[in-house]
Order: structure tokens, then sequence, then C-alpha cells
């Protein structure tokens, strides 16, 4: 049984190589946790009143253990555990007098194959909890930071991704960019978006569709923002597809729009090309309303607004409507965002007496394609027919050749007239 505890002890410190290797716990933590554990069995098993010096070696996990005890004159020992004979204590050292402390090392396989393994055990369980909340913390610390990672698993519904430390976290699909695809072994900037405990363990949850990962990514791409001289003051995004970031410069001298799109769009090619050409429009704040909602809805151009009360009345030319609102509605809806306004859109002089509204045409053109006109505010045929083939390529999901047959049969309905 003795050399059996003694193997389990020698497994116990060469184990301790393993232990110290946790990514998220320092030396100190580990010698403290590992004297914690030992003064626990020794406690068990000589008493809580037991007095013991520990020693652990860091470096190589060795272990020294020391039973200190009184040394009394012989018939005077009430606790063995506390005290030891004059002639017992000079077995071990011929000089020690009575009044001193005698001590005497505990080796590991004093202890037992069952205490033994019950070490390891709560060794064991020990660190992996102090790694579990080390971990927690430092990820919660680090919330809305952008983390570089390496694509470990693909499944379904989310990504594992490794940090540089070899810690497990997490994409969701939701928190994915509609273009994304990655593979195993791919690199991967996201920025950490939720820590939470579940189940005992950190989840440590990523994304790259949230706002914050954008304004991180201006951060990397434009000094003037870490530098204090340009203020984000609020984004909105549709991942993948359009997104609008309000800025601010307290230096007059400073163009904030410019600086943020760089010459030639230096800066923002960066940023468009990891959100998957996502589409970024760059916008001056202002605490003028009126003016705000007039940039938000760029590139159309306003001809007149009311504000009454949370609405924001607009009015367009007829060649406006559709790029206030934008492919699949996205620019007008992105813009109530920004602002805070819910906009309505209005034709400022639609000629509807020589117009025919879409819906006429649902015996001719199928009723999807209809809708795909209507999401860029194409309501009625001369909408779509003063509208370029190129332009409703780019801000539709319709073919070149569906486009030419629907403008080929509502131009039809006006036979030779002026469109």
């Amino acid at each position: 049984m003795k050399a059996n505890a003694k193997d389990l002890g020698i497994n116990l410190v060469e184990s301790f190589s393993e232990f110290k290797e946790f990514k998220n716990i320092d030396r100190a933590t580990m010698m403290r946790v590992l004297e914690d554990v030992f003064r626990n069995i020794l406690k068990k098993k000589y008493g809580p009143d037991a007095n013991f010096d520990i020693i652990v070696n860091t470096e190589t996990g060795d272990i020294e253990m020391y039973h200190l005890r009184l040394i009394v004159e012989e018939g005077e020992v009430e606790d063995e555990n506390l005290h030891i004979t004059i002639t017992d204590a000079q077995k071990l050292e011929p000089d020690y007098q009575v009044g001193e402390d005698c001590i005497q090392q505990i080796y590991l396989e004093d202890f037992g194959r069952r205490n033994v393994l019950n070490a390891r055990q709560a060794l064991m369980s020990r660190i992996i909890e102090l790694e579990k909340d080390e971990l927690f913390r430092k990820y919660g610390d680090k919330r809305g930071e952008i983390i570089t990672g390496e694509v470990y698993n693909v499944w379904k519904r989310e990504i594992m991704v490794l940090d540089d430390e070899g810690n497990e976290l997490t994409l969701p699909k939701e928190h994915m960019i509609p273009r994304d695809i990655y593979k195993k072994g791919d690199t991967i900037r996201a920025v950490i978006h939720s820590v939470d405990m579940e189940k005992g363990s950190p989840r440590i949850v990523l994304s790259r569709t949230s706002p914050e990962f954008l304004e991180r990514l201006f951060e990397l791409e434009v000094p003037e923002i870490i530098d204090g001289l340009i203020t984000i003051k609020k984004i909105v995004r549709e991942p993948g597809e359009r997104a609008k970031v309000a800025v601010e410069s307290y230096d007059d001298r400073i163009d904030p729009v410019g600086a943020c799109v760089g010459v030639k769009g230096a800066r923002i090619h960066g940023i468009v090309r990891e959100l998957r050409n996502e589409n970024i429009d760059v916008i001056n704040f202002t605490t003028n309303d009126a003016l705000f909602i007039q940039r938000a809805l760029q590139p159309a151009i306003i001809a007149k607004m009311d504000i009454v009360g949370s609405t924001a009345n607009v009015y367009l030319e007829s060649d406006q409507v559709s790029l206030a609102i934008g492919r699949s509605g996205h620019n007008i809806k992105l813009a109530s965002k920004l602002t805070g306004y819910q906009i309505e859109v209005y034709r400022l002089n639609a000629d509807t007496e020589d117009d025919v509204d879409l819906d006429e045409f649902l015996d001719e053109i199928d009723t999807w394609i209809i809708e795909e006109f209507k999401k860029i505010g194409l309501d009625s045929a001369k909408d779509v027919l003063r509208t370029s083939v190129a332009d409703l390529l780019q801000r539709t999901d319709l073919e070149e050749e569906t486009i030419v047959q629907v403008q080929k049969i509502l131009r039809e309905e006006f036979d030779d007239e002026q469109v």
C-alpha cells in the first residue's frame, strides 16, 4: 500500500507540470492553491491545531512539508500532534533541546493512497475553478474590444474560435455578417460582445454585426478618433448591407468625414472589405435636426421637410425617392434609426394622373418582382421607366433580363408618350 501511495505521490508532483501550464493562472496563485490543498489534508490527518510549513517549488512542482512540534520532557506529551519528547526529537537531530521546535519532514507516501488521490482531485478541481473565474474576469474586462482568433470548428449555428492562448470563444450565426464564410484554420476578427457564466463555465460571445465592431474598426484606421480629435456620435447598421456613422470634430481645422474616409478612401476601404463590402455613409453630426435628417438621407436631395413631433415628412422630386429609400429600404430605415425620427417620404410633383400604379400590372408581372421595385420606392410605371437598368441592377435583386422585360411591358402602356 505504501509503495502505491508513493507512486501516486510522484504522479501528483509530476502532474504539477500540467497544472502550472493553465493559461490564466499565475504561479503565485498556483503555489497558494497547492499549499491550501496540502494544508487541508494535513489538518485532517494531524488535527486542526497542528503546525506545518509547506514549501512548493513552482518550477519543478516539488513539495516539501514539515511538521512542527514543541519538544517536551518525558511524560509531558499532551498531544502527539503538538508535542514530542526530547528522546524522540534527538533521534531526528541530536542537538535538539527541550523548549525548541522539532521540525520533522513529512513525505507524500505517508498520507496513504486514498488521501493522495483526494489531494489530486481537490487540486484539479480548485485549479479548474480558478481557470474559469480568471477567464471570466479577463474577458469581462475586455467587452467591446476587438480580438483576432483562429476558427477551430464550424457548426450550423455557431463557430468556435480559439484566441492566441487557446481559450474557446463563440461566434453565433446571428452575430455573423450574412456573407461571412469561414472554414477551420481561418483567421477572424470580431468584437467581444458578451461574457456570461453558463453551467459554471464562461461563455464568451463574439460579434461582427454589432455597431461596436464597426466603431473599433474606425478607431484602428483613424488615429484622430483615438487622439480624441474626432468623436463617433452614433452608428447604425444593417450588417453586410449598409451602415451610417455620425461623426463630430471639436477642432474646426479637421474635417471629420474626410479624416474618416481618408485620401481616395484609403482609410475606409479596409473597413469596407472587413465588413464584406458593407456600404458605409460617414455623416457630419449636428444638433440641427432638420439638417441632420437631410444628411442622413443622402444621397437623396430633399426639396422640403416638415417635422411634427417625432415624425419627419420629407418631400422629394420623383427621381430622388428611390435614392432616399435605398436598396430594400435600408437607407431610409438607417436614417430613421440614426436621427431618431420616423421619416415619411412624399413625392413633390408626381404626375399621378398620367401614371399607372405597378399593381395594375399583376396580370403580366409577378408579385415578387413588383415588390422588389416597391422596396426601393418605385410604386408606379413611370418611376420604373425613369430609372436606368444599371441603377435598378444595383438597387434590386433582379436580373438584367427581368428588368428589361418589365420596362418593355410598362413602356407599351404609354405607347409613344414621352416618359
